[in-house]
């Protein structure tokens, strides 16, 4: 028996610390999976925001197609209000369409931003 004890080096037998960014480390033709990737669309608030917001605006798009169609074939016993109608849904489907995929845009910033350093497609 030796007299020391060793020791193990732990800094050198320990995984070492990258610099730069994640995507430099990966392997040639690695997909990252989408939620833990740093460049994810699917980790941001805003896109999710955007998604909910165009999907609302589809009642908008309900209330303009329901203001047509009562315009052309009329209302029946009811009263005539297919011009207020069409105006609350088409202006209601471009504030909320246009909210909604500006926010989509933004929150893909940081993958549009992936592919331009990258050059990858996924």
């Amino acid at each position: 028996m030796s007299a020391h004890n060793s020791v193990a080096d732990i800094k050198s037998e320990s995984h070492p610390e990258y610099s730069g960014k994640l995507q430099d480390t990966y392997i040639d033709g690695y997909d990252p999976v989408s939620l833990s990737a740093p460049h994810s669309s699917l980790v941001r608030s805003s896109t999710w925001i955007g998604m909910g917001l165009v999907m609302a605006s589809l009642a908008f798009v309900g209330t303009l197609l329901w203001g047509i169609g009562t315009g052309i074939w009329g209302t029946g016993t009811a009263t005539d209000h297919s011009s207020l109608l069409m105006i609350i849904g088409g202006v209601g489907a471009v504030v909320g369409f246009g909210l909604g995929f500006g926010l989509i845009f933004r929150g893909r910033r940081y993958y549009r931003e992936y592919r331009e350093e990258t050059g990858r497609q996924n």
